[in-house]
């Protein structure tokens, strides 16, 4: 019954949404909208009775009415609080969903890139956006449905062929104020034409301590012989709600790479699926996740080998502590015709206490005989013997804890080719820690 009460009042929120929209209401994105908002009617929100969502109950979120909020409760400070120190960026900032264009800060660029909000490119070069938009992260759920319906605000990269960008794009989600329990849903749209380069930070942070709820989803399209790699950082208060779904999609010769760090939030699922659509490709996927308290972190993972000749790397690593719970479904899917593909799959817990939790799935799902695919996971405690030793030298025993948990991350942190990145993780890791 919640559910469904739940469900209408997204709808009727939709339907007021619709009726302020004057001549955009009769766009072909908003087409696109309408579709979505069918769609989420007739799903709804998942629940447990769902496979892919058995051990992550999202009923809580009924518990409020969410709303918008306003952009200018944050300051040009709070921002530069959150830059990355050392890291040469071009920083685009949404404040509850909104984008801020003078706490934005993008530098000029090359002829044919596009670092813009969604907003700006629906009304400037939508046939940009309906090339893509919901082409790749197909509507498989109610959080997908919603997004779509609500696309509004957001970021579109868009880097054509050969082209480089002038430093890192920092994606800066900002959400929080007081007395109201926010909503946003940032959809965001990335596009690489043939021999690109790009790095992207795409973090979440919380103001205040009231209930939000962020519902994410980016597309991510990796051209001919490019690299991208996307650091999503996720710091959000303990009683905020975050679902996010990434899906990308690989052409010929190309890299993708990803890492998930989840160090905040009460409720969090995270969905990043990765295509490897043509021979020669590579995708990387890494997370690490820290959870205390009552937190619930689920990482869902999707590695489809579509074509020969193909690698991909996935490592996920997760500290449990309180009341918390973890959950990994890792999936590596290789078709029939993927031959001479090489998949590595693993995922490593510690559990800090006999009351925290975690349900780890690893999946490989084969249909091609000539393949190198491996997949193992692994759950314990810290070593008693090695606290020893370090208390022995003098350690104290918390900072003996914190050095142990960060010897057990360090196999994510050495795959970090992005230093000052790696120093800002490695930061917020041991402030985490205490």
């Amino acid at each position: 019954m919640e559910n469904t009460r739940n469900k209408e009042y997204y709808i009727s929120e939709f339907k007021k949404t619709e009726q302020s929209m004057n001549g955009e209401a009769s766009s072909a994105f908003h087409q696109i909208r309408k579709q979505a908002i069918a769609r989420f009617d007739e799903m709804g929100f998942p629940t447990v009775k769902n496979e892919d969502w058995k051990y992550t109950n999202v009923k809580q979120l009924f518990d409020f009415d969410f709303t918008g909020g306003s952009a200018g409760v944050v300051t040009k400070k709070d921002v530069d609080a959150l830059h990355i120190k050392g890291l040469n960026e071009n920083i685009i900032v949404l404040v509850n969903g909104v984008y801020s264009e003078k706490l934005s800060y993008i530098k000029k660029q090359n002829s044919g890139i596009i670092i813009e909000n969604l907003n700006s490119v629906l009304k400037n070069n939508p046939e940009l956006v309906l090339e893509h938009i919901g082409k790749y992260a197909s509507i498989e759920n109610g959080f997908t449905a919603l997004n779509t319906a609500f696309a509004k605000e957001g970021t579109v990269i868009f880097i054509p062929d050969n082209a480089e960008v002038k430093g890192h794009i920092h994606i800066l989600n900002i959400t929080g104020e007081a007395g109201k329990h926010i909503l946003t849903q940032p959809r965001n749209l990335i596009v690489t034409g043939k021999n690109t380069k790009v790095n992207i930070i795409e973090s979440y942070h919380s103001t205040g301590i009231e209930e939000n709820f962020v519902n994410a989803v980016s597309e991510v399209v990796v051209g001919e012989n490019s690299s991208v790699e996307i650091y999503r950082l996720q710091q959000e208060n303990s009683g905020s709600f975050h679902i996010n779904r990434t899906q990308a999609v690989q052409a010929r010769n190309s890299v993708f790479t990803h890492y998930s760090v989840t160090l905040g939030g009460g409720l969090v699922r995270n969905d990043t699926n990765v295509l490897l659509d043509a021979e020669n490709c590579t995708g990387n996927l890494y997370g690490l996740y820290l959870t205390e308290g009552s937190q619930h972190v689920d990482n869902h993972t999707l590695i489809d080998h579509a074509k020969p000749h193909c690698q991909s790397n996935e490592m996920y690593k997760g500290v449990l502590n309180d009341n918390s719970r973890g959950v990994f479904n890792g999936k590596v899917f290789v078709r029939e015709d993927a031959q001479k593909t090489n998949a590595y799959q693993s995922n490593k817990a510690i559990l800090l206490a006999n009351t925290a939790t975690i349900d780890t799935k690893p999946q490989l799902e084969i249909y091609a005989d000539d393949v190198k695919c491996s997949h193992g996971a692994a759950i314990g405690q810290l070593d008693d013997e090695a606290v020893f030793y370090l208390r022995s030298r003098g350690i104290g025993a918390d900072l003996a804890k914190t050095v142990l948990i960060r010897a057990f991350a360090n196999d994510i942190f050495e795959t970090i080719e992005n230093e000052a990145f790696h120093e800002h993780l490695n930061n917020l890791v041991f402030e985490k820690l205490g």
